[in-house]
């Protein structure tokens, strides 16, 4: 393998083929929730996976074939909704997920040492559909390449409108269940039905929900169109738990907080001091909630689409970065105090209108993977040498590492000019405010 971080390329030896449910599954239209079918959740996730042993790709095959028969939505295809044309639906028609095989010229090893932030030569580990829109490519991809050493890097493309991540957990450690123990139960029975998150016939609205916005994009430049528009670098920064206990030391004794919380606040200050906005210009962090307990009744166990909203802390420039680590964490508390089960439901009869968006205009969205279990997914072969995301983009990730669970690394992209102050700041854990922000005129 090449001194550089750059992957060699794949070989296929042959096409991907698509894996169908191995006994005949339900044919129906699937609903999709408000929460499932946001534009904001029109991708992929991608996750990628590094183990020093690989599974036999038989074996594989046949166990995704088996654990499709219960999760058979993943092998059906997103359409239009008959309600309208915003409106998306599953059509379980047991089509398949996509397999595709591969080989790469290099070893666990060789991957490890590049592996602790991705770049772009890692897209070829998951095979790219060509498709004409986001409906055309199927909601399950699957390639699986085997290594020189013997080892295998297992990349997976999970529609995030069919699964959040603790879905996307659910159904990973379902099927890796199933190739270790193909006589055994399922741990978790999956729960299909996104009923229980419809909306009420007429929507009630009386809550103000800062994340989301009805603004059409102007023509001015908003800080995301910005970060979009410059060359971005990821950046990959572990926090032990000496480090998280430093900064939880900055809100004690007079306020309790999660190391997801101080981390958070620690995070989006950096994020913020480190682009030198205008200190008058409202700044957004929003983050994962996971719902299904906060509901009334509680979304059953089992139930594996989007069951959790963003909750949203906001504030100026100035304030986040004059602020210390205390005041910003009572923000982000805040946040997810309210969202209270009359406030979730307001926000699901809210998305009712399909003008109604996530507010990214100048915000940091974080997504906690760290605490989903997905680094103890086991084949049968042994638990990975890493995991993680395919990608880095402007979305921040709170990811687990491999064998210290109460660690967390953040992985971030940042423009390219930024990616030296960020990483000063996110080091710098004295909660000082050494930074001057000054009106340089690029927010609106």
């Amino acid at each position: 393998m090449p001194r550089s971080s750059d992957l060699p390329d794949c070989f296929y030896q042959n096409q991907p083929i698509l894996i169908s449910p191995s006994r005949p599954t339900p044919k129906h239209s699937l609903y999709l929730s408000n929460l499932d079918d946001q534009k904001f959740l029109r991708f992929s996730i991608k996750y990628l996976y590094l183990f020093r042993k690989s599974t036999c790709l038989d074996v594989l095959k046949y166990s995704l074939s088996r654990v499709l028969v219960d999760y058979y939505p993943l092998a059906g295809r997103l359409r239009t909704s008959s309600e309208g044309e915003q409106k998306l639906e599953i059509d379980c028609n047991g089509e398949g997920a996509v397999f595709a095989e591969a080989f790469m010229d290099c070893t666990a090893d060789d991957f490890l040492e590049v592996s602790s932030r991705p770049n772009r030569s890692w897209r070829k580990l998951l095979y790219r559909i060509e498709a004409h829109s986001f409906l055309d490519i199927p909601p399950l991809i699957v390639q699986v390449t085997s290594l020189r050493c013997g080892g295998m890097i297992l990349c997976t493309a999970i529609n995030h409108c069919l699964c959040d991540g603790i879905g996307t957990s659910q159904f990973l450690h379902a099927w890796a269940h199933i190739t270790a123990k193909p006589n055994g139960d399922l741990p978790i029975a999956p729960f299909h039905s996104r009923h229980v998150l419809k909306p009420r016939n007429p929507p009630q609205i009386p809550f103000d929900h800062p994340g989301f916005t009805r603004i059409a994009p102007g023509k001015d430049l908003n800080l995301n169109q910005y970060l979009q528009s410059q060359p971005l670098v990821p950046t990959s920064l572990t926090f032990t738990p000496s480090h998280i206990l430093e900064l939880k030391r900055h809100c004690t004794p007079s306020l309790k907080c999660t190391t997801f919380e101080a981390l958070a606040c620690h995070t989006w200050r950096s994020w913020v001091k480190a682009l030198d906005l205008s200190p008058s210009l409202n700044v957004k962090l929003l983050f994962s909630v996971n719902v299904r307990k906060r509901l009334k009744p509680e979304i059953p166990q089992g139930y594996y689409g989007n069951g959790f909203v963003l909750g949203c802390a906001e504030s100026t420039v100035k304030e986040v970065v004059s602020g210390n680590l205390h005041s910003g964490v009572k923000l982000v508390q805040q946040a997810k105090s309210a969202l209270t089960d009359d406030n979730v439901k307001s926000m699901i009869d809210l998305l009712e209108d399909k003008t109604v968006k996530t507010d990214l205009s100048a915000t940091l969205v974080i997504s906690q993977w760290s605490k989903l279990g997905l680094e103890d997914l086991d084949f049968g072969e042994g638990k990975p040498l890493q995991m993680g995301p395919l990608l880095s983009d402007i979305y921040c990730l709170f990811l687990p590492v491999i064998g210290d669970f109460d660690a967390t690394r953040v992985l971030l992209s940042v423009p390219e000019c930024a990616v030296d102050k960020f990483e000063y700041y996110m080091k710098d854990l004295t909660d000082r405010d050494d930074y001057e922000g000054e009106d340089n005129g690029l927010m609106i």
